[in-house]
């Protein structure tokens, strides 16, 4: 069973079967928008270039309102369903009863939430807050307004909006003139804004431009950015010339409370040479906002003119500032000015307001990385040991790079004496990552150590510790995903893994003869490799259980003599996954190929080859933590 709903009149549904077809599988994040406008993009240009008869009806103009539907229906979904998005986009050719036309499907995996299209008259009221617009609606009255018609399918777990864009001369503003694609763009503006706008004017900063493509794009470049200064100076640049010949940008510290000053992160003007004059005049007045005056426009003195305190310098305009919001909070504002005019129309202010609104959720989502960032930092050193021992007769070299994508990974090491004359080495890998894994890498380590020292051998340590993990690291770990969840955050899909822990564990005791007596045991950990001096490579241990999946399992030790000059290459599946493409570093023992060749190197020279080897397998940085551990008996 479906049900369409259709907000336009027509018929009642995007009709089926039409050729041809173009559709992909888009991730539920804040890059799926761009990804769509790009999708679309390539497909009509090559219908346009396979001769297709609809094709002939492209136009430059029909390509722009492709890419801003698309992209606010892919916004929509993501927004508000937070699931991947399915992208369907085909051509229909012209029949008797309809020209021909574009179909563009939007489907995500969350039918019980609607769409949000209905907002008050007044704009107020929203999710955002008494005060402030609603954040959402505006992009389905751009997409009514561009389509010929839209509308919902529902269907098991499943939800479509799909809309209709004829390919012929049919023009959704009449008024306005072919050459100035400015009104356009104005036009739109209009329809973004949270209240009915007043009569259109021409405005020259916007002759020429369209407002949609620039709301899109700077969605796209601001989208991406991690660091909330470059978005100021990303923002800064977007506005002027653009949108005004000035502005500044003031960011509120992370500490809350009326004693934080903001800051002025960016100042910008269209000369130059005027920027340094206009941040000094405005670093001594820190700009904050009150929060009644809400999202909008706030009319503001011209800097340095005698209203303002200062001394008239001659010029002087239109200045207005905006609240930076995200979340409900006050990240900031901004104060912009245009010289020379007695009043911004409705419209550019109305743009200004949705531009602003985006720097807003683009600072957020930046101090929201940095935040997790600096955690996974502090998290990761204080998981990892401060100092490794040395061990006498054995030289030992380390790598440890953990991937660079603001997220606690699973990787950790050590080496620790023991009672007996024996030094203990460790290299694990817990599954997934995130905060379950820290809490498992955290209670793993000094169980470690702890089993080590009351001087169970190797294969009871680990035979302890897979018990202790399938006990309290289990509810360690689900009480850290429901903080995460609680405190509205994402907990990694394979949370639930976070127990299963790889490990290669290790004993040295040193002879006197020189080298040292090894015993290991690997627990689903990718196998150590014994280099001899003449350059021969073989496995030193045998493939056993992961650590984490039975309360029964046992595990069995391998013993060996390792005499001067031997070299022991230990790894986490950082090093043996490391992927070129199809390809993995170890497929065909690409890794014993490659530590072959470090016959005659130190154990630093060793583990630099190997490191070396691994970034150089592909263009890419690795994407996972790299860990890799070298001993030679001396």
């Amino acid at each position: 069973m479906q049900r369409d709903i259709v907000q336009r009149p027509g018929t009642t549904g995007a009709s089926a079967g039409a050729q041809p077809v173009a559709r992909t599988s888009l991730p539920g994040n804040l890059l799926a928008p761009s990804a769509a406008r790009r999708f679309v993009a390539a497909a009509l240009a090559e219908w346009s270039g396979l001769g297709l008869p609809a094709a002939v009806g492209f136009s430059e103009r029909l390509s722009d309102d492709a890419a801003v539907v698309v992209s606010e229906l892919v916004t929509n979904a993501v927004v508000h369903a937070g699931t991947n998005v399915e992208l369907l986009f085909r051509l229909e050719e012209a029949t008797e009863d309809e020209a021909s036309a574009l179909v563009l499907e939007v489907s995500d995996h969350h039918p019980a939430r609607a769409v949000r299209s209905d907002r008050p008259e007044d704009g107020t009221g929203g999710e955002d807050g008494p005060g402030e617009p609603a954040e959402y609606g505006r992009g389905l009255e751009l997409v009514a307004t561009l389509a010929e018609r839209w509308g919902i399918t529902y269907r098991t777990g499943l939800k479509t909006v799909w809309a209709r864009l004829p390919v012929d001369d049919w023009n959704p503003f009449p008024d306005a003139r072919p050459e100035a694609g400015f009104q356009r763009g104005l036009r739109a503006a209009e329809l973004l804004a949270p209240t009915a706008r007043r009569a259109l004017r021409d405005d020259a900063d916007w002759a020429g431009r369209g407002a949609l493509s620039f709301l899109a794009e700077a969605s796209d470049l601001l989208a991406g950015q991690l660091d909330e200064d470059i978005v100021a100076a990303l923002a800064g640049q977007l506005l002027v010339p653009r949108l005004a010949d000035w502005c500044a940008i003031w960011l509120e510290p992370e500490t809350a409370g009326r004693a934080a000053v903001p800051r002025l992160a960016k100042v910008w003007h269209v000369d130059e040479a005027r920027i340094q004059p206009l941040r000094t005049l405005l670093e001594g007045d820190p700009l904050r906002l009150p929060e009644r005056v809400g999202t909008g426009p706030v009319s503001m003195p011209w800097p340095g003119s005698a209203e303002d305190g200062g001394q008239p310098d001659g010029i002087e305009g239109v200045a207005l500032a905006y609240r930076i919001t995200s979340g409900g909070r006050t990240l900031g504002a901004v104060l912009l000015g245009r010289e020379g005019i007695a009043r911004v129309p409705d419209e550019v202010t109305a743009l200004i307001e949705d531009f602003v609104r985006r720097v807003g959720l683009a600072v957020g989502a930046a101090r929201a990385y940095t935040r997790q960032a600096t955690i996974s930092r502090i998290l990761q050193r204080g998981l990892l040991p401060s100092k490794v021992a040395d061990i006498p007769g054995v030289a030992s070299s380390l790598v440890y790079e953990p991937s660079d994508d603001g997220v606690v990974g699973g990787d950790f090491y050590d080496i620790f004496p023991c009672p007996g004359d024996r030094w203990c080495f460790v290299l694990g890998d817990v599954q997934g990552s995130g905060p379950e894994a820290a809490v498992v890498t955290g209670l793993a380590r000094p169980w470690l150590r702890l089993l080590a020292r009351e001087g169970f051998q190797a294969d009871e340590v680990l035979v302890r510790l897979n018990r202790l993990l399938l006990d309290d690291a289990m509810e360690a770990a689900e009480a850290a995903a429901l903080m995460v969840a609680a405190a509205g955050g994402q907990h990694s899909a394979d949370s639930g893994q976070s127990r299963f822990l790889s490990l290669l564990y290790g004993e040295l005791v040193p002879l006197s003869g020189g080298g040292a007596r090894c015993t290991l045991v690997s627990a689903g950990h990718p196998l150590p490799l014994l280099l001899r001096p003449d350059g021969t490579v073989r496995p030193a241990a045998e493939p056993q259980l992961l650590l984490g999946v039975m309360d029964d399992a046992v595990y069995e030790t391998q013993t060996f003599d390792l005499a001067p000059g031997d070299s022991l290459l230990c790894v986490t599946d950082g090093v043996t996954e490391r992927r070129s493409g199809p390809l993995m570093f170890d497929d065909g023992d690409g890794l014993a190929q490659a530590l072959s060749g470090c016959a005659g190197l130190t154990a630093e020279g060793i583990a630099d080859r190997i490191k070396h080897a691994v970034h150089a397998f592909a263009e890419r940085p690795p994407d996972d933590d790299l860990a890799l551990l070298v001993l030679q008996a001396q």
